[in-house]
C-alpha cells in the first residue's frame, strides 16, 4: 500500500521557533489526530534556523483534500491553535510525495520524542 505524504516546512518569524512549537505540540497535533489525520512527524528542521516541518500521511489526494478542509475549516481549529500558529510564520512550503507504507513508518522515527505521544 502507498501512502501520499504531504511535508509542510514553515519559515517562521525570527524567535518564535519556541513558541511555534509549543502550540503545535500540545494545541495543533493532538487535534489533528483527534480528528483521524495521520500525522507522521513534527518538529524543528535541523538544516535551519526558524523552520519548521510537519508530515501527514493520506490514502489519496482526495482524502488530503476532504480531510484538510474540514479541519482548517471548522472552528474548533478558527478559536484554537490558529493564531497561535499562523501569526508566527513568515512563509510555508507544501511537497506532496507518493511512498509505500513501509517508508511512512520509518519516517515517524525522525523526531521520536514528539511522536511518542501518538
Amino acid at each position: 500500500m502507498n501512502r501520499l505524504i504531504e511535508i509542510r516546512t514553515y519559515r517562521l518569524k525570527p524567535g518564535t521557533l519556541d513558541a511555534f512549537h509549543e502550540a503545535m505540540h500540545e494545541r495543533a497535533v493532538p487535534m489533528l489526530r483527534s480528528k483521524g489525520m495521520d500525522v507522521v512527524t513534527y518538529g524543528k528542521s535541523d538544516h535551519e534556523e526558524e523552520t519548521y516541518h510537519l508530515v501527514r500521511a493520506y490514502d489519496s489526494r482526495e482524502a488530503l483534500e476532504a480531510e484538510q478542509a474540514k479541519f482548517y475549516g471548522s472552528s474548533e481549529w478558527r478559536d484554537g491553535p490558529r493564531g497561535a500558529l499562523v501569526d508566527r510564520i513568515e512563509t510555508y512550503l507544501n511537497t506532496l510525495l507518493w511512498v509505500s507504507q513501509e517508508a511512512a513508518d520509518s519516517m515517524r522515527t525522525l523526531n521520536a520524542p514528539h511522536t511518542k505521544d501518538k
